[in-house]
């Protein structure tokens, strides 16, 4: 039997991203696209527990079926391993989202969070992000990531472990290869905009320039700076083992499980 591929994304089930990658990975295995029926960029890993979730159905351009649903993307992911497709997915795939995903991105991203659910769930994953505020030619991130995927369905992930792929926006006889890459360091540009409603009562944006990162040699950021695709392995577990010892120090040997 084929692969079952499971595509998501965080820019709504309608994004040019989405199908460019769903057009892709239908060389892979069998494709089920279940995305959110409207944008939830910068969401983060959230799950819907306060309201009711729906499950519609609708056509992407193409004229391919998919499902949608009024949930975040880790929403999809979860609606998903729990049985609300046909079949459970043996990879699932979010993106392509348009903005990168890099360093401390990732926790905000609801693209990567679409991938960190499949994780939970046990379902190895990959979240895919292009750097462009327009969207632009698709063919060298698809084609990395369906190598990416092809392998996955082979050789498996480790536990806890997914793929977070980022693509500089370039053409994609420009684009200089694929880098295997650590996270780096994000630098954002946030302010407080203060405004006032009818009533003089204050409210507030939180805007701003997009951010910038920190350049740095076998970084994401470095990597698709520099005109390369970086494919970067994140792990679900986020203890800071270095820190372990030095930290029962700090709180005695005795309060500290063994």
């Amino acid at each position: 039997m084929p692969a079952h591929i499971l595509i998501t994304n965080d820019d709504g089930v309608h994004s040019p991203g989405l199908l460019a990658l769903k057009q892709a990975l239908e060389a892979v295995g069998e494709v089920t696209v279940f995305a959110p029926d409207r944008n939830w960029s910068a969401a983060g890993h959230s799950k819907t527990m306060h309201k009711p979730l729906r499950i519609g159905h609708t056509v992407l351009a193409d004229g391919t079926p998919a499902y949608t649903t009024n949930g975040a993307p880790s929403d999809c992911v979860g609606l998903a391993l729990l049985g609300a497709v046909p079949a459970p997915p043996d990879l699932v795939v979010s993106g392509i989202n348009q903005g990168a995903n890099m360093g401390h991105d990732i926790t905000y991203s609801g693209t990567v969070a679409g991938a960190m659910e499949a994780v939970v769930g046990g379902i190895p994953a990959i979240a895919v992000s292009l750097e462009a505020r327009e969207w632009t030619d698709f063919a060298a991130v698809t084609q990395a990531v369906v190598r990416l995927a092809g392998m996955i369905l082979q050789q498996g992930l480790p536990a806890n472990t997914l793929l977070n792929v980022n693509a500089p926006a370039l053409p994609s006889d420009q684009v200089r290869g694929v880098a295997v890459t650590r996270l780096g360091r994000r630098v954002y540009r946030d302010v407080l905009v203060e405004r006032h409603d009818p009533k003089g009562q204050p409210y507030y944006w939180i805007g701003g320039e997009p951010p910038i990162g920190v350049e740095e040699e076998g970084t994401d950021i470095g990597a698709v700076a520099r005109g390369w695709i970086s494919v970067t392995p994140l792990s679900m577990d986020m203890t800071d083992y270095a820190f372990l010892e030095r930290l029962r120090e700090w709180v005695g040997t005795d309060a500290c499980a063994q």
